[in-house]
């Protein structure tokens, strides 16, 4: 996930226009003059919105263990690795391109982008792989997984900021309903999101949760290739949505993201650390996607995330029924 030593001193992600209703349209040119961008300290929120919804509704948490009961019981049958070996599960995605400002109603040709990139890194081929250290390199995977872009919705909405609240998900509140979410990945696409302080670049839901909000949220300058990203954002988020946390564990030394080849670290990598990064005794794996190094220092997943992504797709599993 994407930090902002490419945004500069001209730039910090709170716009000015979080000042105004998020009813308001506004002009490209006043919005243009306004705009700077401050990122919150936590600029995936995929966690912090998992916390509220569950604080919302006890039954998710329940919904989720029997998720994660599965994914174990999914890799000790090894049910993975014959998913794995059937060949590539390919995902269509639908994008939602909700705009007020034309700037936000993004071309064809930068969703097209992100769909390659993401293609390029869960398939062994991101561009900067070979920097991957040897120590890490042994564990590097090739996920098998092929995106392909199925359907471009986009709707003129009202409003310039949302909160990543999901109703960016809704039509009945300006947003856009979700496509057939046990078939394709919904991704929204959306202006600036005001969160905690600051403002995110995208955030997903985890499997376990409602179809009604099923998919990704993204800010539509870190989608695709823009002045600010090269698509290792949507990389991050859609790694959350197969199931995979963040590389830290959200949490101190000894926290886990409950995968064996990940080392242990005790906080979030910013910018583009240098090789080795030792925390809690052991190099930080600070290229890893479910980190929060700037786009172009993040290249690779682990063959323990791999089975834990696959394991959403394996019989029984709650993505299950893309792989059929």
């Amino acid at each position: 996930m994407k930090r902002i030593y490419l945004l500069a001193s001209a730039l910090t992600l709170v716009f000015a226009s979080c000042q105004k209703s998020s009813e308001e349209t506004i002009d490209d040119t006043l919005v243009a003059e306004q705009e700077t961008l401050a990122i919150a300290a936590d600029q995936c929120g995929t966690m912090g919105v998992l916390e509220e919804k569950m604080a919302e509704n006890p039954e998710l948490a329940q919904k989720m263990a029997a998720v994660e009961k599965h994914t174990e019981e999914a890799i000790e049958r090894g049910l993975t690795k014959r998913l794995a070996a059937d060949g590539k599960i390919e995902i269509p995605i639908v994008f939602h391109v909700l705009y007020n400002a034309a700037s936000e109603n993004i071309p064809l040709s930068q969703l097209e982008d992100q769909v390659t990139a993401l293609n390029e890194d869960f398939s062994l081929n991101n561009p900067g792989r070979n920097s991957i250290p040897a120590e890490f390199a042994a564990v590097e995977a090739n996920v098998g997984v092929r995106f392909v872009l199925e359907d471009v919705i986009r709707v003129k909405t009202k409003k310039r900021q949302w909160r990543p609240d999901d109703s960016m998900k809704f039509s009945s509140s300006d947003g856009s309903d979700v496509v057939n979410p046990q078939e394709f990945l919904n991704i929204w696409v959306v202006g600036n999101m005001p969160y905690r302080g600051g403002n995110i670049l995208g955030y997903a839901q985890f499997p376990g949760g409602s179809w009604a909000t099923d998919g990704v949220v993204m800010d539509h300058r870190f989608t695709g290739t823009t002045q600010y990203s090269t698509g290792r954002t949507a990389t991050h988020e859609v790694g959350h949505w197969l199931n995979l946390r963040h590389i830290w564990g959200d949490g101190g030394c000894g926290a886990t993201d409950y995968v064996a080849d990940t080392p242990d670290s005790d906080a979030a990598s910013r910018g583009c650390p240098s090789y080795p990064t030792v925390n809690c005794g052991t190099a930080d794996m600070t290229m890893n996607f479910m980190d929060y190094s700037d786009d172009p220092c993040l290249n690779m997943f682990t063959e323990g995330q791999k089975s834990r992504m696959l394991s959403v797709f394996a019989n029984g599993g709650f993505r299950a029924t893309m792989a059929d």
